[in-house]
């Protein structure tokens, strides 16, 4: 363990902007819950009748869980059943980045070189990943029972936030041993993170395979019950925890057992010689993305479903209470409440789409840090045919991306064409901040991944800002705040432009300054 300390100093300064961006914004969204339905519901019986029919909904139970209740408290826990998810989504994600992706760019090695003991950067990382879990949680309880909900149901939400990032950092942990690549140990994360939530989706949704839920880490948090009458029931908490310790202590296992820079699972040999179909660098940037880019197009179809099916529920809620007609109307769209149910819902899918945009076009910084770019650019490609063609990427794999979620989202609801152009028109927003990535790639290399928190405020400015009544000037600094209001509302070519030429600007910019600047200078 020795220099643990000081590595956990080295984690808490490279992440010192990603780190409270998560832990604030994902902590902070159960009290915009809580002050939003405070806001929507005049009476109780309005809150009933939501739940009620809220309770009913096959699309809101795969998307966020069962409804147990129709108290104030259990709509928040029950809005806020997929933001667990998120939490663990961070959490697998800052492990990984410290330990294997350190590992891969030889920086682990260089720290080993010193006086440094064999666990202590894995037990910096999860102490860094733990501690932020254990923040978030904090701040869900105090902004909760700010919020006049009951401290007991308040505490029991912030643990469930905790024990999410803990259950899936020892989950990254796992991970980061079983191969020598950090994007294939994030993808086996992501898949058993995938899993969990799907198991829960199958327990939840099916009476006779209820059992199902319990094989998953989610299932586990989400019956800890905060706010319910009968109170909160601590076993699957236990449970969770125990998960926790179980998985941090078999990546100590397997750390142990594996050689410096290798993985459990052995790389797999490639051919002496590249194919033919390999001769380009657009070839080269497709063989790197396509099993990213199937798999958002295939996620965003499944999330098109979901809100398609939710979709048809969205008159029968805004006829049964004022409040929650008047949201939608507000957020979005025209007089229909459909149509605003669709145009919030863009937004969203819009924000998801950036969130692909940017891990598309940081693909580049990740190939210029493990050296390969410099190997591709020693031959007779250039520095704009190489960097172009991962841009690609992240301009039209966003766009495949929201086509699927438009179309099923069309088909289900039985109005493609309105649907498809409401996905379709978050486009120039989401390149927009493609490209701000491209820029800090080009002129600010090692803080690309702030284009992560540029995300993280849209969102916030996206789900908070209309709630907390913020001025419109601070809205505005969202590109997702100049897209028009589709489907039903009116389609302003100007602003599409407009956001499509700053994105083409920063794009530009970012390429310009790749060409000026040393490759992998880190």
């Amino acid at each position: 363990m020795t220099g643990t300390l000081r590595l956990l100093r080295l984690a808490l300064r490279r992440d010192r902007v990603i780190l409270p961006l998560w832990v604030l914004g994902l902590g902070l969204l159960p009290y915009v819950y809580a002050s939003s339905f405070q806001t929507l519901f005049a009476t109780e019986a309005e809150r009933v009748d939501y739940a009620r029919i809220s309770a009913g909904n096959a699309g809101f139970l795969a998307l966020y869980g069962p409804l147990h209740g129709d108290s104030l408290g259990e709509l928040v826990v029950w809005r806020g059943g997929f933001v667990p998810v998120m939490v663990g989504l961070a959490a697998l994600l800052t492990v990984i980045r410290h330990t294997r992706a350190d590992e891969e760019a030889g920086r682990t090695e260089l720290l080993r070189a010193t006086v440094t003991g064999r666990f202590a950067q894995l037990t910096a990382a999860l102490i860094l990943t733990c501690g932020a879990a254990l923040l978030t949680g904090a701040v869900v309880a105090v902004t909760t029972i700010g919020a006049g909900l009951p401290v007991a149901g308040s505490l029991a939400l912030g643990a469930v936030f905790m024990l999410s990032g803990w259950m899936f950092a020892g989950v990254g942990a796992v991970a980061a041993q079983l191969t020598g690549s950090a994007r294939s140990a994030r993808s086996i994360a992501v898949v058993a993170l995938g899993g969990a939530y799907l198991l829960r989706l199958v327990g939840d949704i099916s009476d006779r395979a209820e059992f199902v839920a319990w094989l998953s880490p989610i299932g586990w948090v989400h019956r800890v019950f905060p706010y319910s009458a009968s109170g909160e029931d601590w076993r699957p908490a236990m449970l969770a925890l125990g998960f926790a310790v179980a998985t941090v202590g078999v990546s100590a296992y397997l750390m142990a057992h594996r050689d410096m820079g290798a993985g459990l699972v052995a790389a797999r040999l490639g051919p002496r010689t590249a194919a033919a179909s390999l001769r380009s660098p657009l070839a080269l940037a497709w063989r790197l993305h396509r099993g990213l880019l199937l798999g958002w197009v295939a996620g965003f179809a499944a999330l098109g479903l979901v809100f398609g099916a939710v979709g048809s529920s969205m008159v029968e809620l805004a006829s049964d209470s004022e409040g929650v007609d008047e949201m939608f109307t507000r957020i979005g769209g025209g007089g229909e409440v459909t149509d605003a149910y669709f145009a919030t819902t863009a937004a969203i899918c819009g924000l998801i789409a950036a969130c692909y945009a940017v891990q598309a076009a940081l693909r580049m910084r990740d190939e210029e840090q493990t050296g390969h770019a410099e190997a591709v650019l020693s031959t007779s490609v250039g520095r704009l045919a190489w960097a172009g063609s991962h841009l690609l990427f992240a301009l039209a794999g966003p766009a495949a991306a929201l086509l699927a979620e438009g179309v099923c989202a069309g088909v289900v609801h039985g109005t493609p064409g309105p649907v498809v152009g409401a996905s379709l028109a978050q486009l120039p927003a989401v390149w927009v901040l493609a490209g701000v990535t491209m820029l800090l790639i080009g002129t600010l290399p090692r803080l690309a991944s702030v284009a992560w928190a540029v995300i993280g405020v849209c969102l916030l400015l996206l789900l908070a800002g209309p709630l907390l009544e913020l001025d419109q000037w601070v809205l505005d600094l969202s590109p997702f705040t100049h897209v028009p209001h589709l489907p039903g509302g009116s389609v302003g070519v100007a602003p599409l432009v407009v956001l499509s030429a700053v994105a083409v600007g920063l794009g530009v910019a970012g390429l310009a300054a790749l060409r000026r600047r040393d490759v992998r200078a880190l």
